[in-house]
């Protein structure tokens, strides 16, 4: 029992150790290739960074349609999406106050709440995900990433008029340079992967009950890249890809995770996902409200999204309760 428990312990920190500076070399690697070939920043966090950091989410979701177990793929990705602004936003910002782009705060803080409220709508209306919900999802993706695009266009001529692409560009090599960033993205993911088992397992060994382990390890566990990424973005001066991240992430389990999960098989959407889906489109509603007029997000507002997010995970426990 004693081996099993330092065995397992072992394995958390070689986890929390894979996800620190598998982060440490995602965020930096990601950065130089985005300031080589002149890419906004805000757009590599919005694509690349949130769609990797989503991968946990992705293979719990898409494993639990296949499954036929729908509550399991709707319950991880709105669990998920609450936690990454209230709690991963809150703790990067009271880290460090984030500056946001007015893009940012204009279209795609709003676009992910116009999405979160669609995704209520859908469910409210059908009772479940269906294959026709799954594919207004995946259309609603293309959208998104057509405005990326457009975006990325736009501001890259910008920045060329204005002479500020390749001032001081790195001599880096883009091969090694990519090989490192996809290792550290496969290391953050590995990382959490390792270390919510662990965790599992040493709950377990300690007997507490499954709804407990399944509504905080579980649930932090495939937020752990997310966190992890955002704060040391954050730390390093990268807000763009701290909350380009976390937008990305939120905008992708959506709009990709829930539109492949319902496209492979319907999902249940129970009234348990009411009050939940709403607490989702009030977190980013209060984004949106603490980031509109400054476009920042401030150690008050983090703090503030940290004390919202505690109440709202005392109400789960209460509920398990």
């Amino acid at each position: 029992m004693v081996i099993d428990i330092l065995l397992q312990l072992l394995l958390l920190a070689v986890g929390f150790v894979l996800l620190v500076k598998g982060a440490d070399f995602f965020v930096d690697g990601v950065s130089n290739i985005a300031s080589h070939f002149g890419i906004p920043q805000i757009i590599i966090g919005l694509t690349i960074v949130a769609f990797g950091t989503s991968a946990p989410e992705a293979a719990v979701s898409i494993t639990a349609s296949i499954d036929h177990a729908g509550g399991v793929a709707v319950g991880n990705v709105v669990g998920s999406n609450i936690m990454n602004i209230w709690l991963i936003l809150g703790i990067s910002a009271v880290v460090s106050p984030m500056v946001v782009k007015r893009n940012t705060v204009r279209y795609e803080i709003p676009f992910t709440i116009g999405i979160s409220a669609v995704f209520l709508a859908l469910g409210l209306i059908f009772k479940s995900l269906n294959r026709i919900c799954g594919v207004i999802l995946l259309l609603l993706l293309v959208l998104f990433m057509v405005y990326l695009f457009l975006s990325a266009k736009k501001e890259m001529k910008q920045n060329k008029l204005n002479g500020e692409v390749k001032e001081e560009k790195k001599k880096i090599n883009i091969p090694l340079t990519s090989l490192v960033s996809v290792l550290g993205g496969g290391a953050v993911v590995f990382g959490a992967n390792l270390s919510v088992d662990a965790a599992t397992k040493l709950a377990q060994m300690c007997s507490i009950s499954e709804d407990i382990i399944g509504l905080t390890i579980v649930a932090f566990g495939t937020s752990l890249p997310e966190l992890v990424t955002s704060v040391i973005a954050s730390k390093k001066g990268k807000n763009d890809i701290a909350i380009g991240n976390i937008v990305g992430s939120n905008i992708f389990n959506l709009l990709f995770v829930l539109g492949m999960a319902s496209t492979i098989y319907p999902l249940s959407f129970g009234s348990e996902f009411i009050f939940d889906s709403i607490v989702m489109i009030g977190a980013a509603v209060t984004l949106w409200l603490f980031t509109v007029k400054n476009k920042r997000l401030s150690r008050l507002g983090g703090a503030i999204m940290l004390v919202m997010y505690a109440v709202y995970f005392g109400y789960l426990i209460y509920e398990v309760i």
